[in-house]
């Protein structure tokens, strides 16, 4: 059964629609890609990591004086955003992406 798990692995990871599928994957290389990659995978979990603490205890504090509707959708964003803090996991996602991005 492993064998078999590991045959089809390596038959996926061969195959050319796989190798098209993750050149398709692949950002473009210009300043926009680069931009991408950085605000929206590594500058968030940056941020969770020093002031993840802070913006979970103010979005809190706020959401304590009976926001409008969409503040209060704001605040309960900011606090499932930023109330764990950083993740390690999605920061080596944004930096392979990085990498992937120059080669």
């Amino acid at each position: 059964m492993k064998q078999k798990l590991l045959n089809k692995a390596r038959q996926i990871s061969q195959s050319p629609k796989t190798k098209e599928a993750l050149k398709s994957m692949k950002p473009e290389k210009s300043m926009w890609g680069f931009l991408g990659i950085v605000l929206f995978l590594i500058l968030p979990e940056i941020i969770a990591f020093i002031y993840g603490i802070e913006i979970t205890a103010y979005a809190k504090k706020a959401l304590l004086a009976s926001p409008s509707w969409f503040e209060k959708y704001y605040f309960d964003f900011l606090v499932m955003m930023f109330e764990e803090g950083g993740s390690w996991f999605n920061l080596a996602i944004g930096a392979a992406f990085l990498v992937w991005f120059f080669f």
